[in-house]
């Protein structure tokens, strides 16, 4: 039987969200042992507070939600969340760079955040699916190998489109065994869960992580 709970980063992304929203978000990933509760910066102290003593991290997102911000903020913002107690980051590649065909700015976009965190936390590249041909989003995959990021991720959830089986199968086959696929936007049941998992995710974001383990259905779209 898999432990769905393990695979799921509960997450609460929207401008609106309160103080109140944040510290119940951190009370049900403690209680149902999520992997991590994914915040905006600004609620990164707060979230690391609330989980002291508990096996969840702490994630955040960076350059979030459009990448469109220079790699030295980029780095910044990482080491200022981690200051502050996340233990993962989800940073947004330069999606302008990628569908320019500058590869290289994208590589080293990534590879700032990745020097910026490394040995403090993991690094998840967002590279926004919906937006991407297949071609694109394999030559995402890859350079978010070769920055040395550890997980490749599908979406912010704000954007056109979420997650889906077949990008999640695309990712995995370009990266191979080596990094964590991260399934994100629009997974809403636990059936959606499993079907990600089943192509190839090791990692879902979900807002609706409480739901899903109660095997209902969520509307949310991230």
């Amino acid at each position: 039987m898999t432990n769905i709970a393990s695979y799921i980063d509960h997450t609460l992304l929207k401008a609106e969200a309160t103080q109140e929203q944040i510290v119940e978000l951190c009370k049900e990933a403690a209680e149902y042992k999520f992997a991590s509760v994914c915040v905006n910066p600004a609620w990164v102290a707060t979230a690391a507070a609330e989980l002291q003593g508990s096996t969840v991290k702490v994630c955040t997102v960076i350059g979030f939600p459009l990448g469109a911000s220079t790699s030295e903020t980029k780095a910044f913002e990482t080491k200022d969340a981690i200051s502050k107690g996340a233990g993962e980051i989800d940073m947004v590649i330069n999606i302008g760079a990628l569908k320019s065909g500058n590869n290289d700015i994208v590589k080293q976009d990534i590879q700032a955040v990745v020097a910026a965190a490394k040995g403090k936390a993991i690094v998840k590249v967002i590279i926004e699916t919906a937006l991407l041909t297949d071609e694109e989003k394999e030559v995402a995959s890859r350079l978010t190998k070769e920055a040395g990021a550890d997980f490749v991720k599908t979406s912010t959830g704000f954007s056109t489109g979420g997650a889906t089986v077949e990008d999640v199968k695309l990712m995995r086959k370009t990266v191979g065994a080596e990094l964590g696929v991260k399934a994100s936007g629009g997974v809403r049941s636990l059936e959606d869960v499993q079907a990600m998992i089943d192509a190839g995710a090791t990692r879902i974001g979900a807002s609706s992580g409480v739901k899903i383990m109660q095997g209902l259905t969520s509307n949310s779209d991230y």
